[in-house]
């Protein structure tokens, strides 16, 4: 298996033991290389949620910009479910699991297709 995919492994493993959900390995693929090289870098490939900043990057660049949402109240409070979902306490929140969970929460599958 390659880098990729034993990633890939690890973020589906993270959505059913710490999310409680079934991934779609489909979709789950498609996040994981939508996430380009920060996935192979340990800070880039994790959300750090209490930073401000950080949220205010996953709002921007990857709901606003990727998933093509209107800014609002509902996005940052979507961030905030997703990652008490992951674990408030959990360190490392990987990024393609926090897109995923947003991904599916939003129903923007299609912005995979």
């Amino acid at each position: 298996m390659s880098k990729r995919d034993d990633l890939i492994a690890i973020y589906a493993s993270d959505l059913k033991e710490k999310c409680g959900m079934t991934p779609d390995m489909d979709l789950l693929t498609k996040v994981t290389i939508g996430c380009g090289p920060s996935i192979y870098n340990a800070d880039a490939s994790t959300v750090a949620g209490s930073q401000a900043a950080e949220l205010e990057t996953v709002k921007n660049n990857f709901l606003i910009k990727k998933l093509g949402m209107s800014d609002s109240p509902a996005l940052m409070e979507a961030i905030d479910e997703a990652l008490t979902t992951y674990g408030k306490s959990n360190r490392n929140k990987y990024r393609a699991v926090v897109y995923y969970m947003l991904t599916k929460k939003f129903g923007k599958e299609s912005v995979y297709g």
